[in-house]
């Protein structure tokens, strides 16, 4: 089971929550928030060798934090991966979207100097901003949209900009969210859980409940779920080559 975008120091008992991600054999990319807690969550993953931590800055923290750029730019260099970044366009947000654009432009120009990287990317109501600033900077690395609710014709563009995706069972819970997945290239499709952040039925959506997005994946696709997991692990191998055994 692959889970591509999950707070993993979050949880209110994240070391039990490591710990059954290796008993399971999971993959799980560990996002960050802010760049002051990359190494803390590096550390929570030590001695797991199929958990990576992401190098991130949230959009929504974009205003209070912009001060730990210059950590970003310090880390970058040691990190495969970057994440949390991104955009946000909802109006509690509003305030800081000047930060916000300047900081995610920021970041991609910094992936983009030391050779590209994986980013994961938050986009709520600002998909097309988001793509804006990815076509400015080509050589940032391979973006991978993470739980994408823009329009279609954003998810066309982002198609044509080489974007990846990953979704979870929140994202796939809704009509719309299906809709969306059934029109992504399934060779660019991960999963994800969004956990701790992520809910359904009322609490938090545990790491390996990816499996619930790859029996949805398999209805939308119309194939079987074994099928649909292979397509997800291919798809994962020929991200990230550098995972052993997948």
């Amino acid at each position: 089971m692959i889970d591509f975008h999950c707070h993993l120091d979050l949880y209110p008992n994240h070391h039990e929550v490591r710990q059954e991600c290796d008993r399971r054999g999971m993959y799980v990319l560990s996002v960050t928030t802010t760049p002051s807690a990359w190494k803390g969550t590096s550390a929570l993953s030590s001695g797991s060798p199929r958990i990576r931590t992401a190098l991130g800055l949230h959009p929504q923290l974009a205003g209070e934090r912009k001060s730990e750029l210059a950590l970003f730019d310090a880390l970058l260099p040691e990190v495969r991966y970057v994440g949390e970044v991104g955009l946000d366009g909802a109006p509690e947000f509003r305030n800081s979207w000047k930060d916000q654009v300047s900081i995610f432009e920021h970041i991609l120009t910094q992936c983009q100097n030391v050779g590209g990287r994986i980013v994961t990317i938050h986009s709520r109501r600002a998909s097309q901003s988001v793509l804006d600033c990815l076509e400015k900077t080509p050589g940032a690395g391979t973006p991978v949209l993470h739980w994408f609710s823009g329009s279609c014709r954003d998810l066309t563009r982002a198609i044509d900009l080489d974007c990846w995706f990953s979704v979870g069972p929140a994202m796939l819970a809704s009509k719309r969210g299906r809709s969306l997945v059934a029109h992504m290239p399934h060779e660019r499709v991960l999963t994800e859980t969004d956990g701790p952040f992520a809910q359904l039925d009322g609490r938090s959506i545990m790491p390996w409940e990816v499996k619930d997005a790859i029996r949805q994946l398999a209805q939308i696709w119309k194939v079987s779920q074994d099928s649909a997991n292979e397509t997800v692990r291919n798809n994962f191998r020929n991200l990230c080559v550098e995972s052993p055994d997948t």
